[in-house]
């Protein structure tokens, strides 16, 4: 029996956070400037037995299975889950349903800024896509991912966190005012990505947030035409440009107070953006040596993006946990998208000699590497001879 596992690679956002929600995406359109990191969402699938569905997320301590026609039994626990399974069937599979056993993890808890939901239902679909001999593309990936967020299930967000999974690596994305979403892939020097991942901090001070409340209160300033808020969302839309181009150029000091700018004209779109912890964290922290830093996501909780004097990084790190508690860590850049790979059910072992010569044939090109196995990305599908 085969067995499909893949992954998503969680985000930053690094500018435009907001301009990707409705109404104000699809009126003024949006801009995104995002990059992914070496943090992840996991799916494992395989056909299940009978009429069986199985789902299981340890990272959540819970488990579940149903028979097809008492899926709907499983939506309190595994709405993310179900909600893939129904799209995949009436996309990929001609409306017929098909046992199946699907295991998921994230590195991050919910509510932590880095696009972990989004991510998720990205590396559920491609799994489960695969697993039934379906590749959506990346556009396709991310505009199915979005629409069983958005759509299906009415949750509250934007479509940047979607394209971001399913594409990977530093990009700028725009809107359209017919909903299309282009995506621009960058091209960003190697040194100026060795500095900025150097000078990045991530702190989490243990405190996840409810995105759809801090959303919806931007959305209704939006269509409340609230002109403060709408001049601040303008500000931010206009600033993921010049911060996009200030990337380019590898003007990192210019970068730190285009993000600074950005978070400052973020908290002007809801007073649910910011709160005493975080302004605690957000003083301790530039006291210490941050040179600019902001909230990943919607804001309101999760981790703080902090750009740092890569001299002083241990400085920071340790100021923030003895004052304020919980954990800060580096993080590296990734390249690739959303990938899954195919496990027989007898893999035969690794040869360390082929598996090495395949890896130093492909460097860095954000492939997972599997001997034995049928490797699919949202671009290109790859074979690892053993």
């Amino acid at each position: 029996m085969a067995i499909l596992r893949g992954r998503a690679p969680l985000r930053l956002g690094l500018g435009g956070g907001g301009t990707d929600v409705e109404p104000y995406s699809s009126q003024f359109g949006g801009r995104i400037l995002s990059v992914t990191i070496d943090k992840y969402a996991y799916a494992f699938a395989e056909r299940g037995t009978g009429d069986e569905i199985a789902f299981r997320s340890p990272d959540r301590d819970r488990a579940g299975q149903a028979s097809i026609d008492d899926l709907a039994s499983l939506e309190e626990d595994f709405p993310l889950h179900v909600a893939v399974y129904r799209r995949v069937i009436a996309e990929f599979n001609g409306g017929t349903p098909f046992p199946l056993q699907l295991a998921t993890q994230v590195d991050a808890p919910p509510g932590s800024g880095l696009g972990s939901s989004s991510a998720l239902v990205v590396a559920m679909l491609l799994t489960t896509c695969a697993l039934i001999g379906s590749s959506p593309g990346p556009y396709e990936l991310a505009r199915l991912a979005w629409e069983i967020e958005r759509v299906d299930l009415g949750m509250a967000g934007g479509w940047q966190d979607h394209y971001a999974a399913a594409f990977g690596g530093f990009n700028f994305m725009e809107s359209r005012p017919n909903g299309e979403v282009v995506v621009n892939p960058l091209r960003i020097r190697r040194e100026v990505i060795a500095e900025l991942e150097a000078s990045l901090l991530l702190y989490f001070g243990g405190v996840s947030r409810l995105s759809s409340e801090v959303i919806a209160d931007q959305q209704r300033n939006v269509v409340e035409r609230d002109a403060d808020a709408l001049a601040a969302t303008h500000s931010i839309c206009a600033e993921a440009l010049e911060m996009k181009d200030l990337l380019v150029v590898g003007d990192i000091p210019g970068f730190a107070d285009s993000l600074l700018r950005g978070w400052q004209a973020k908290k002007r779109t809801s007073t649910r953006i910011s709160n005493p912890a975080i302004e605690h964290a957000y003083q301790v922290a530039q006291s210490s040596g941050m040179v600019a830093g902001k909230v990943s996501g919607a804001g309101g909780g999760g981790f703080l993006m902090m750009i740092v004097d890569p001299r002083r990084r241990i400085e920071v790190a340790r100021s923030l946990e003895r004052e304020c508690g919980g954990s800060v860590a580096p993080c590296l850049f990734t390249k690739g998208g959303a990938v899954t790979w195919h496990i027989p059910e007898s893999t035969a072992p690794v040869r360390r000699g082929v598996a090495d010569a395949v890896a130093s044939a492909l460097g860095n090109a954000g492939i997972l590497l599997c001997a034995g196995c049928v490797l699919a990305t949202s671009h290109s599908t790859w074979r690892v001879p053993v």
